[in-house]
Formats: structure tokens, sequence, C-alpha cells
């Protein structure tokens, strides 16, 4: 997956034709640092896409994780909520007998 602002590839860089000039630059010297270019492009290239896979696999394996979790008590409830609503269950089916 190529990002649509990147406006150069290592096979535009290659392919690349400069005119000469009376005082140019020594073809040479320009092919080399073309050909250096070109590798720090294909690396990038390359970072950028493991990192995309890395991406990808983080986000499914925290799609399945998130999946596998328990449902856990909604917000706000505590264990003195939950054995208060008990106790006022008890009352009601056993009315005050209970703590007679």
């Amino acid at each position: 997956m190529v990002s649509d602002k990147i406006k150069l590839t290592a096979k535009d860089i290659l392919e690349k034709e400069f005119k000469t000039g009376v005082r140019g630059y020594k073809q040479e010297d320009v092919d080399k640092y073309l050909d250096l270019i070109i590798k720090d492009y294909e690396m990038f290239q390359q970072e950028v896409e493991d990192l995309q896979q890395e991406n990808l696999r983080l986000r499914k394996q925290l799609e399945e994780t998130s999946r596998r979790q328990p449902v856990t008590q909604p917000a706000g409830t505590t264990n003195f909520d939950i054995l208060k609503r008990l106790s006022n269950l008890e009352k009601h089916v056993f009315g005050n007998k209970l703590y007679d």
C-alpha cells in the first residue's frame, strides 16, 4: 500500500535522466548518489510494509483479545451495591422472618 503523498519510487529515481550542461556535474557522482537514494527508498518502502503488516496483526490480536475477555460489572456497580440488592431481595421474598 503506497501512500498518495509519496511522489517518487525507487524505479522513478533509477529511470530519471538529467540533461548535461556546459558546467554540469560528473555523471558518475550523480549516479552513485542516486544509487544511495534508491537503496534508501527501497529500505523505507520495506519498513513501511513491515509496519503496516505489524499494525494489522496487532489490530487483529486486540480484536480477538477483546472478544475473549469476560463481561465485567457495569460501571459504578460495586460489591456493596450487589450485597444491598441481595439483601433487599431477601427481605422481599422472605419478609422480616429472615431477621427474627
